[in-house]
Order: C-alpha cells, then structure tokens, then sequence
C-alpha cells in the first residue's frame, strides 16, 4: 500500500530530523537555499548615497550608551543602574526593543567591515547583559515595565503571570504589558546577530538563557494558552528560536519555533488566503519569516506556500509605488489602496521585515523580479527613510498629497522604525551581490568593491545610479575556470544594451538575468546600460491614479518646503493620450519633469526619496478632457472639504490600533479589538464599558464618532470627564457604509477623557475625532 505523506508525517521526519542535530539541519538548507549573499566582509562600499547613509548610521550607533540602554534591565535584576534611561518609547514600558535593534546593527557592521571601536562597545553590552542575566539566576534579561495598582513595576511579573497560566490580552498588549515578546524577541534576535555576525563569544550563553527563561513558559503551557499569547504582537520569536536550533543544534528550540506558530493568521496564508485586512502588518510580517526560515531549516512545503503567497499578495494587492506597505500601520482591503493615500502609510518597520523576507525567497530560486522589488524599497522608502546628514529615521513615509517627513531625536523617540532603521542603514552592502556554485549574480548596482578569493573573483562597480543608468563591472581577478556572470536587467529596462570591451553583446534576460559564462580574464571590462524611461504606474486597484517613475527611481510632485503648511489642492494630471506624454524634460536636471497643473501654474516632478525637506504627492489622479470638465468642481471640493476636516480637528483616535490606543490612554472593563468593514474598531457587549482620552480645546469642541450604519437597534451612554453628554440610541434605518455622529462637548480643559457604557446591543465604535465648531 502507497501512503500520501500528510503535514503530520513531515513533522515527524522534521522531528527526527532535529534529533540528528545541526549538521542533518544544513543538509535540509543546502538543499533548499541555491544561491547565497555574498558576505558583506567580502564588499567594500564607494561614495554613494548608500556609503553616505552607512555612515551617518555608524555615527549614531556609536552615540547610543548602551549603559542607558540597558537601565531598566539593571533595576529589573536588582543592580544599580549607572546611566539614565533615554526617553521616548524606551521610558514607556517598552525599554529592550532598541537594544536589540542595536546589537543586530553593530553586529551587522562589525560583520562588513571589522570595525573595531564598534565591536568595543558592543562587547561590553554583552558583559553587562550576561552581569545582569546572572543576578537574575534564571535566564531572564528584560527591561519591559508594567503599570500594577497606578505603580510602574518591573515587567518581568507579566512573564511569571503567564506562566501560571493567567494570560490576559486586549489583542496588543499582553497582562497590560505593551508587547513584552515582541520586545523580548529583539533582545534575543540581536544576540543571534552578535553571535552569527560579529562572532563574539559572550552572546551564546546570553541567549540560550534567555532561550530557556521564556521557552520554559511556552512548554508549561496547553496549545490554546500559547495561541492566546500569540494574539499579541510578538515581532519574529519563532524565527529566533529557529536560529536557536540551527545554532545549537538543541532540538528543543526546533519544537518551540514550531509550537510559536499564530494559527489564526498562518493556517489562511498556508490555505493561501488573503484575510489580512485589518490586521497590524508588521505584526504578520516576522512571523511569515519565521515560517521561511521553519522551511529552510525542515523542509516544511506548507511554510514555503505560506511565505511566497503572502510576499506575492503583500507586494502586488497592498503596495504603494514605493513598495511600502499598510495606513496606520495595519493593512486594508487588497487593491483599494487609492482611498488609503494619508500622512500615516509605508510604516518603515514593515519595509525591513519585507527586505528580509524577499532574501529568503530569493535564496530558494534566483528570480530577478524579488530584486527588483528589493532595489524598489531600497532606494525609495529606506534612502528617503533616513536624513544622511543627521541620521534620524522618519516613521510613516505620506503618500497624501502634501505630506512631509516627521524625523526621529536622538534620544527623545525610538519608535520602532528607529531600532529597525539602525539595522537598514548597516545593511547596504550585504545584498549586492549573491552566489551559487559557478554563478555570481550582481543585484543592485551600488558602487563597490568585491574581492571573493574563494570563488577567485575580485571586481570593481562604478556608476553614478540610480542618476544615471551605465554601470560598469571591471574585473581585477577572475576564476582559473570558465564561470558564470549573472546581471539584473530589472523589467522596467527595456533596450538595455551590454558591451564586453567594446564589443556588443546580447541581451536576452533568462529569469531577469544577463548571465554570461566564459573563461574570464583580469583587466576585462563590462558595460551594463539601462535605459532610464519614464513610465506610469497605476496604485493597485484604481488604473487612474498614477505615480511617474523614471528607470528605478519613483518621482514625487514638488509641492513646496515642509516647514510651511500646504494649504492647496494635490496636484492633478489632464492628458488626452499616454499620461507620459503630458511630461516635459527639465533641461539640466536629472528626472525632473514637468507637468501642466490643470487648476492652474505647472508642477514639477522630481526623484522622491532625495526630497527629505519638502512636501511632496507621488500620486496624481489622471482625468481625459472630457472627465475633467465634468469632475473639476467635485475634486477641488473634495480636496478643499478634506483640507478644511484637517484644519479643523484637534485630535483623531483609530480605536482597535495598538499605537494609538497607547497615545489615547485607552482602558476598558472587557472590550474586543475587531477588523471588521476593512477598519479596525472596539466592541463592547451590554454592561461594557471603555474610556480613552482625546485633545480638544477649552472653548465649545465637538466629539465625532464613527460608526458602521448597518449597527442599529442598540443603546450606549457617552461621557466626557465623568458628565453625560449623549446617549446614542441607533435605532435605524440602516445606512451603507460608514456614518459619523457629531456630539456637542461643554467647555472644559485641554484634554477630555470619553468613557462609552454599552447598555443594549453591541456597541461598535470604529474612530473618535475632536473638533472645532
């Protein structure tokens, strides 16, 4: 009898595959990765923007103290803390999620250039973290603080809680801890790094503790309590234990990178479903990563479905032209981007976690298209998410029209887009080029310096993209044998044009790839030449809603400096044929065009990532003649009505969404985070109650609430500082869609605390708006 292997006789192989340790491990990866980053040691960055933000990111890595990084974890193990905390999110309970970011970064640095007075800082971090690990006893190490009776306690009761099975979660924080896993899972992925990448020995000890302090919970637990604890977010803890498995070759860390597994968001993806919207997307996106590595590690095919189909889904259905995702930092509806274009998109987290996650993919098959969604990201969304003079990190990247960049302090914000920015920038030289076997693929083309002696290469990048589009590849030492070049021509290069010495070649794109195999000789030189074509590209979903890209570079309308307000309508686009026609070369400037504003004046398009200082719309909405005489009035009044809800609102809440919910104080006796109607929300049952604080002004301000229409037939009392200010009866009729209810609020101070007691029915309550009469 043929039996059809089913997912459960693969975990038992995998299972028995983990008994035979490491080395039965790599077997599994070498079989599945066939193409491999060459080593960032091996890369030497020249000037460029990416050498520029390189090294203003080295700067602050090298300012942090990581004494003051770590205050928290010394008052958690009881040992006087010799430096202040720093503030920002690092004072509000988060305190570790930087640090690990940290270490990963100079980890990461140390790995590409053996910089010496960063590996000193980042050894004594470990020797203070393995002091405090050891006060401890018990392979905690953690800086998270809880509130417990209107104190700040240390957040390691949160873990001791759980243990004991008292587990508590609104779907963010965790026993009222904000996200203590996620922030655990930085501290231990960064000891990954300070092991795997700067190679220090002090980190392994560190991190099988820390290893065995939560594990030890985890294996205490049934399924359901695990998967309880799974709802909050938890950043890429499977992927930390599988790296731990893969270090250690302990086949416990395998069961418990297996075990970590968010069934509720996974199982759809493996099923190959889209249900994402409305959820937290950097929250989903480590545990995909997770699954990949789970796959490179087994052998699991579930978890390479799983990841591929969200990698494909996230970067097609839920992608600005950038190739950054999510508003407000959750995604909506697949394809339904257009009326999603706010100053709050393309959180820079989620980026990061897709450039990992695009790298896994990428060493399964060698497929040009995911590098040419990585050098999207690259230079559009990270060069423009950090200042190179400054080295401070922007948060959300606007896609609205009239967006500016809001940058990070030094030591005043470390949101979770700065400790991910500090891993970015050390990054840029760890993906450039790759190799197999007999190939080596050149991916982006960033000036550099490559000297592999084990594959006896040693070549020279020089170009001026993406300004210009000529690179040139010399080779200075070539392999005894005949080998194989592999070039990126990206899909938007149509008639690139390849010349060996002088002589043409052709170029015929095998999986995106020029590849070239021949007997290579020192002193041979290749000219690579893309063509740099402007083209639109519409947002997915809605074909007359265009950004202009020109070669690898997205152009963004130039709509005046960012310390002035844009009080103006976002740029519009009128062209009877192709939209890129309507676009006139600047002369002596670089993909600068200019385009006819059909409300009047011209508007001048130019490479968006540069414009750190200037507020900016990368989508224009494009109308035929026709169309635009009969919708001129209706898009200048909704851009106007859109202006004037700006200038009027005092402060907006988006209930449901962890970080507001933080900036917004919000508590409720029992509520439930929901995703319903593509928007986040918070439901109450009769008896429920929830309070949250909102600004508002001293004199008359009005409170607008957001409801679903179809919600009738229930009753709740609104509050403001304790006063009655409504009662909400929604009786009907139905009305599609969403409604807003406007309630009159009494003079009072300068912040407002809303309290909403359902009393019949279920009450939905989707956004809270203050604003002025």
């Amino acid at each position: 009898m043929t039996l059809t292997p089913t997912r459960r006789h693969f975990l038992a192989g995998a299972s028995a595959l983990a008994l035979a340790g490491p080395a039965a491990a790599r077997t599994v990866a070498d079989r599945i990765t066939r193409v491999e980053p060459v080593a960032a040691r091996h890369v030497t960055l020249k000037p460029s923007p990416f050498a520029d933000a390189a090294a203003a990111n080295r700067r602050y890595l090298l300012s942090l103290d990581p004494e003051r990084l770590l205050h928290n974890f010394y008052r958690s193990a009881g040992l006087p803390a010799p430096a202040p905390i720093y503030g920002g999110w690092e004072a509000a309970g988060i305190a570790g999620h930087s640090l690990g970011h940290w270490l990963s970064a100079c980890s990461l640095v140390i790995a590409d250039t053996g910089d010496r007075e960063i590996a000193a800082k980042l050894d004594h971090a470990l020797a203070e973290m393995a002091r405090i690990q050891a006060a401890h006893g018990d392979g905690y190490l953690g800086g998270t603080t809880v509130e417990r009776d209107g104190k700040i306690v240390d957040g390691k009761i949160v873990f001791e809680e759980v243990r004991r099975g008292d587990i508590r979660t609104g779907g963010f924080d965790l026993n009222g801890g904000w996200v203590p896993v996620y922030t655990w899972h930085k501290v231990h992925a960064g000891l990954i790094d300070a092991h795997g990448l700067a190679g220090n020995a002090r980190a392994q000890p560190i991190l099988v503790g820390l290893a065995g302090y939560f594990g030890g919970i985890v294996e205490g637990l049934a399924d359901d309590q695990v998967q309880q604890i799974l709802r909050a977010e938890h950043g890429g803890i499977n992927e930390a234990y599988a790296d731990t498995f893969a270090i250690t070759g302990d086949p416990r860390w395998l069961r418990l990178a297996e075990r970590l597994r968010h069934k509720a968001v996974l199982d759809p993806l493996t099923e190959q479903q889209d249900k994402l919207a409305g959820l937290h997307a950097n929250t989903q996106i480590p545990k995909v990563i997770g699954l990949a590595r789970l796959h490179e590690l087994t052998g699991d095919a579930a978890h390479a479905t799983a990841a591929r189909f969200f990698h494909t889904t996230v970067t097609q259905h839920h992608s600005y032209a950038i190739g950054g995702n999510s508003d407000r930092e959750h995604f909506g509806q697949p394809d339904q981007l257009a009326n999603a274009l706010a100053e709050t998109t393309c959180e820079a987290c989620n980026s990061y976690n897709m450039l990992k996650l695009t790298r896994h993919l990428y060493g399964w098959q060698p497929d040009a298209s995911l590098f040419d969604y990585y050098e999207r990201v690259q230079l559009n969304h990270m060069l423009a998410h950090q200042r190179p003079d400054t080295g401070m990190f922007v948060y959300f990247m606007p896609m609205a029209a009239g967006g500016r960049r809001s940058y990070s302090t030094p030591e005043e914000s470390f949101w979770c887009c700065v400790g991910s920015g500090m891993e970015s920038h050390a990054k840029h030289a760890d993906s450039i080029y790759w190799q197999s076997a007999d190939t080596l693929y050149v991916n982006l083309y960033i000036p550099s310096q490559l000297d592999l002696p084990d594959l006896g290469w040693k070549l020279a990048l020089d170009t001026r993209y993406p300004m210009e589009g000529q690179i040139a590849l010399t080779v200075e030492k070539a392999p005894r044998r005949s080998s194989e070049l592999a070039l990126r021509i990206p899909a938007w290069a149509d008639g690139a044009t390849l010349d060996l010495d002088g002589k043409s070649l052709p170029v015929v794109p095998v999986q995106g790839y020029a590849r070239l195999k021949r007997r290579w000789k020192a002193g041979e030189h290749l000219t690579l030449t893309l063509p740099m074509q402007l083209r639109t590209e519409a947002i997915p979903g809605d074909a007359s809603t265009l950004a202009f890209l020109s070669g690898p570079l997205v152009l963004a309308a130039d709509l005046g400096p960012a310390d002035r307000p844009f009080e103006g309508v976002g740029p519009a686009l009128v062209a009877a044929g192709a939209p890129v026609r309507a676009a006139r070369p600047i002369v002596g400037a670089q993909h600068h065009y200019s385009i006819a504003n059909p409300l009047g004046g011209e508007t001048t398009l130019k490479p968006f990532f540069p414009l750190y200082d200037r507020r900016t719309a990368v989508y224009l909405k494009h109308f035929t003649q026709e169309r635009w005489a009969d919708a001129r009035d209706a898009y200048v009044a909704d851009a106007t009505a859109r202006a004037e809800l700006a200038r009027r609102t005092i402060d907006i809440f988006y209930l449901g969404e962890m970080q507001p919910e933080r900036d917004h104080a919000f508590a409720s006796s029992k509520s439930e985070a929901v995703q319903l109607n593509g928007r986040s929300g918070r439901k109450l049952l009769a008896g429920q109650s929830m309070r949250f604080r909102l600004a508002r002004d001293p004199a008359a301000t009005i409170l607008r609430i957001t409801y679903w229409g179809a919600d009738i037939d229930r009753v709740a009392k609104i509050q403001a500082d304790g006063e009655p200010v409504a009662t909400e009866r929604r009786t009907g009729p139905a009305a599609p869609g969403f409604v807003t209810v406007d309630y009159p609020l009494p003079a009072g101070g300068t912040a407002a605390e809303i309290a909403f007691h359902a009393e019949k029915g279920e009450t939905l309550v989707y956004e809270a708006r203050t604003l002025r009469p």
